[in-house]
């Protein structure tokens, strides 16, 4: 099978040597994505609402760019420093996806890139 990278200029730019997202058949595998604004590559906010919010708006952009959508996705790995916020995290995952959801594990972590409060990778299957 060939890997195809996967790019969008809708969400922020690689921050290192990986692709936003890698198709490799009918599965593409999502880079984490933090809150940065696509534009402008800076953190958008320091509300940790604000930011999950961001992180699934540049998540989706990927996964457009994919060839697909939310409805596609089968797991997602979310990495917080402070688990207090996993509530915010339900929130907006309730406003983003529908049944039936994504497998997901949530991660307690010392710190994410940019002081960041959250971090979002994915598995998407199409077709």
């Amino acid at each position: 099978m060939t890997r195809q990278a996967v790019e969008t200029d809708q969400a922020p730019a690689a921050l290192g040597t990986y692709s936003q997202a890698v198709k490799c058949g009918s599965t593409i595998y999502l880079s984490g994505q933090i809150p940065l604004d696509p534009k402008t590559g800076e953190v958008i906010s320091d509300d940790a609402r604000e930011q999950i919010v961001q992180v699934f708006k540049n998540l989706s952009a990927v996964c457009h760019a994919a060839g697909g959508s939310f409805d596609d996705v089968v797991k997602l790995n979310i990495y917080l420093p402070d688990l207090a916020h996993f509530p915010l995290v339900n929130e907006v995952m309730g406003e983003n996806f529908v049944a039936p959801y994504p497998a997901r594990a949530a991660i307690g972590v010392a710190a994410l890139p940019k002081g960041v409060k959250v971090e979002v990778e994915g598995i998407m299957h199409i077709g």
